[in-house]
């Protein structure tokens, strides 16, 4: 059980810190005059998300409770994915700028399914 506590504080420690990315990211699409400013704080909503409902995953009053906590923070975890690269493809923000945020949201959508996936199997 050891274990599984250690990954649960580094995804939850991984998913804080992209927290913080995403809320400094946000602080400059905020001061866009497009779509980026609209975008930023549907952005801003997912990505901080993700380790809220880790969080309350961890402090679930069931297994079931946790197993839904974690599955929701894995929608998020998508959701983020997807307006980045929305961000990217239109061009408001550059590639270059989205790249290391896009990779580490696809990393937390695979660890989050491997969670939800083992937590479901365990009984």
């Amino acid at each position: 059980m050891n274990g599984n506590k250690t990954k649960e504080t580094d995804i939850q420690k991984r998913t804080f810190l992209f927290a913080c990315r995403i809320v400094k990211l946000y602080q400059f699409l905020v001061n866009q005059k497009n779509a980026g400013r609209i975008l930023g704080k549907q952005l801003l909503r997912s990505g901080t998300s993700i380790g809220a409902n880790l969080e309350e995953a961890t402090a679930g009053q069931s297994k079931a409770d946790f197993i839904s906590k974690c599955n929701i923070a894995l929608k998020e975890a998508r959701e983020t994915h997807y307006w980045l690269r929305l961000l990217k493809e239109t061009k408001i923000l550059s590639a270059q700028k989205l790249n290391d945020l896009a990779e580490e949201s696809n990393e937390l959508v695979a660890i989050l399914t491997s969670i939800v996936k083992k937590s479901r199997s365990c009984k």
